[in-house]
């Protein structure tokens, strides 16, 4: 079965890239021309079913008029930006079970080798590479991420999946290799002792699968997703992660510190120049985030019934209750093992409560940037990110005693879906 699996995806390749190709080298100058040249070869397999068995589940019309695979499995893309607690929300359906198939940022790897060329070209290409790896993967097709992977995978194994041990389907017994001495593996599993991870059971074990779920915090445009959603093969959910500007504001300068040290300089001097490239970036992705709501919030037709947009703080606040939400628009069963990893990690010890941790005291977590970020910053955060506050349903401050005074919510009553 291994072996036939690896044939498959051998044959896909083959099909989609007649040449092989190396893009870890791609630089600014051609950039345009390779990125459409990618984008064309992967796009070859959008709603091509002749990559797929015969034996395959008959697809029937559900409930809201679009066609899904008649076995009722289930996509679930949680999209968000960085710092907005997705890796603590994406737990809620890594740790459904056996039943459920979750992917922690694949797309890492993508932006990794082609960001730098897809900056000279605004990003619009590189949209619709991140759009068809996910489908790819949704699709239990590993082929077109294993093109983005550095170092290649050698016969679709590789040591080098980015947070593998993240995702408890990458781990688990039946895609667990034998360990390989000398061969490093940076993102190991955690829970068992595995091998570099064989990306032919990983797709064994994805179609077995009755549920899957990917998280990313790397596509910025709702509007590029439309052929994926529309996908007859697929039935997916988006739910959109968001929170308050000046949180992630405040969360990014702890944790990418190097990056942020322009905004530490306006913090302790008090002066902070709006025309500056560090401003027009703020703007710009809450602009992003807010459009790509407007989309949702829209409710077009290809997106109906297919949208939910959840605040962080909300989650942080009301996590069961939240998490209960959230599978129900999904359409999958609330399983007893996610709710009891959510109440074990939603209170929990300062030492556990570190940058990169899924174990939050969720309640104290929703107000500890109130305490951190300057008075002076989140007044900038508040006029460039503005529309996107109101949208959300964020509450502006007027003083520093407004802003520390956690009687007062900054959170006003928002019903989105």
């Amino acid at each position: 079965m291994h072996a036939q699996l690896s044939r498959v995806s051998d044959r896909l390749i083959q099909r989609q890239m007649p040449q092989q190709q190396d893009f870890s080298n791609i630089t600014q100058k051609g950039s345009l021309m390779a990125l459409k040249m990618l984008l064309s070869r992967l796009s070859g397999t959008r709603r091509d079913s002749s990559n797929f068995s015969e034996e395959e589940e008959e697809e029937e019309l559900d409930d809201s008029g679009t066609y899904s695979y008649a076995g009722g499995r289930k996509h679930v893309l949680l999209l968000a930006t960085t710092r907005t607690g997705s890796s603590f929300v994406g737990e809620f359906f890594n740790q459904h079970g056996e039943n459920m198939f979750y992917l922690f940022e694949p797309l890492w790897h993508v932006e990794r080798m082609l960001t730098p060329a897809a900056e000279a070209n605004n990003g619009t290409l590189l949209s619709g590479i991140y759009r068809d790896v996910l489908q790819g993967l949704f699709l239990c097709d590993f082929s077109p991420l294993e093109k983005f992977i550095s170092p290649p995978p050698q016969d679709h194994v590789t040591p080098s999946l980015f947070r593998r041990e993240s995702s408890l389907s990458l781990c688990e017994e039946r895609v667990c290799s034998p360990v390989i001495r000398d061969v490093f593996e940076r993102y190991r599993c955690k829970s068992r002792r595995c091998g570099p991870l064989n990306l032919t059971l990983a797709s064994e074990s994805c179609l077995s699968k009755q549920h899957h779920a990917i998280k990313t915090v790397r596509v910025h445009q709702l509007d590029t997703l439309q052929p994926l959603v529309e996908d007859p093969r697929l039935d997916i959910k988006v739910i959109q992660l968001v929170r308050d500007p000046r949180a992630i504001l405040a969360s990014r300068m702890v944790a990418f510190s190097s990056k942020y040290h322009t905004w530490k300089a306006w913090a302790q001097n008090g002066q902070v120049p709006e025309d500056d490239e560090e401003v027009k970036r703020l703007k710009g992705n809450c602009d992003h985030i807010r459009m790509s709501a407007e989309v949702g919030l829209s409710q077009p037709h290809w997106l109906r019934n297919r949208y939910m947009l959840v605040r962080y703080e909300d989650i942080a606040l009301y996590p069961m209750q939240k998490a209960e939400e959230m599978y129900k628009f999904a359409g999958i069963p609330f399983s007893s093992l996610a709710r009891e990893w959510i109440l074990k990690n939603t209170q929990t010890t300062q030492k556990a409560s570190g940058i990169y941790s899924t174990q939050k005291n969720s309640s104290e977590q929703a107000e500890k940037w109130r305490f951190t970020i300057p008075f002076t910053l989140a007044q900038v955060v508040q006029r460039v990110c503005g529309p996107t506050m109101k949208l959300f349903g964020y509450r502006f401050v007027n003083d520093e005693m407004t802003l520390t005074n956690k009687s007062i919510s900054l959170l006003e009553d928002r019903l989105f879906n």
